[in-house]
């Protein structure tokens, strides 16, 4: 289990947020909030309200609506509790694993392949993709608070493309959450894909839109990218790497299982590590705008731009201490 994954208040890059009238913000929602105890206690960390307050613009009420949303969500769903045993058949082709990697910024990775999808059954996709966030969340080095997407569209197909599933997805991921994805890389999804794409965008606020790129292997720009982001060595070779080993479901059942003895200690620790520094050029260096998609290039149209509303968001088990006191798609497989 790595460091704090609330973090310090960052802006998924490891720059702190220190501002006085943020910090003022973070105190005016936690008293918005009211009194809080166990769980909510530990999740409402600093880290975790910013990242609410990112989410929202800095607006403290609609930030405060959206925080009380997540803990209702969390009460209920229990993200925390979901265990191996409960996901395992939803995981037993690899159309969602976290990597054995990570990129060059420390973020984890979460590889996803839609055509590995072996389930109809939305209500266990969605929990399925819940405990990888919860995973790659417990495994966030100490001041990084996101994780990267790799979508793998290798024999991608439109029986692979569910609407309600996209809907399911956009919702855990921003209303239960908000700041936790860093990047989404669609690498190598077909031409059909790209009207699908226009038609959920209305469902992707403008900033996680703005985090999906689309990557081509064909492209001039690829290597750059991929190389600027990850070490090549451990980048598997559907995405461009040097690394050939292929998902091991028994291998990867222990990895998860090893994880799943440490989240119970991970929801009451109160000794945050020192942040870890990364060799890697800042994320704002990096040119992600491959010349590869019309649909990653055009503008937000003003009129799908309307904002949805997120009833439920958490800024995920940043469950760490609070102030040292006591985070479906087509499961993109």
């Amino acid at each position: 289990m790595s460091g704090d994954p609330n973090g310090p208040a960052t802006n998924g890059c490891g720059n702190m947020l220190k501002s006085q009238e943020q910090q003022a913000k973070i105190n005016e929602v936690r008293r918005l909030i009211g009194p809080l105890s166990g769980k909510a206690l530990i999740y409402c960390s600093d880290e975790s309200i910013s990242r609410h307050l990112r989410a929202r613009n800095w607006n403290v009420k609609k930030a405060a609506k959206m925080l009380k949303q997540t803990l209702k969500w969390r009460a209920e769903y229990k993200p925390e509790e979901i265990r191996w045993e409960d996901i395992a058949n939803e995981a037993e082709t690899g159309k969602i694993y976290r990597s054995n990697f990570t990129d060059k910024h420390g973020r984890p990775v979460l590889v996803m392949r839609p055509c590995r999808q072996n389930s109809e059954s939305i209500k266990g996709q969605v929990k399925y993709l819940v405990y990888c966030m919860e995973n790659a969340i417990l495994n966030l080095p100490a001041g990084q608070e996101q994780m990267v997407w790799l979508i793998d569209f290798q024999g991608f197909n439109l029986s692979h493309i569910s609407v309600k599933v996209t809907r399911e997805t956009a919702h855990v991921l921003q209303d239960q959450y908000p700041e936790r994805l860093g990047l989404a890389i669609l690498y190598n999804p077909p031409k059909f894909f790209e009207p699908f794409f226009k038609m959920v965008k209305p469902l992707l606020e403008p900033e996680t839109y703005n985090k999906i790129k689309f990557v081509y292997s064909d492209d001039q720009n690829t290597k750059k990218i991929m190389e600027d982001l990850f070490d090549m060595d451990r980048l598997e070779s559907s995405f461009g790497g040097n690394n050939n080993s292929k998902f091991d479901i028994n291998i990867y059942a222990e990895r998860m299982r090893e994880d799943d003895r440490k989240m119970p200690s991970f929801w009451t620790r109160v000794n945050i590590p020192p942040s870890v520094s990364y060799d890697a050029p800042p994320l704002n260096s990096i040119k992600l705008d491959s010349n590869s998609s019309s649909s990653d290039i055009e503008e937000r149209d003003s009129t799908l731009g309307h904002e949805i509303e997120l009833g439920n968001t958490k800024p995920d088990r940043d469950l760490l201490a609070h102030q040292g006191g006591l985070n479906t798609t087509t499961e993109l497989s």
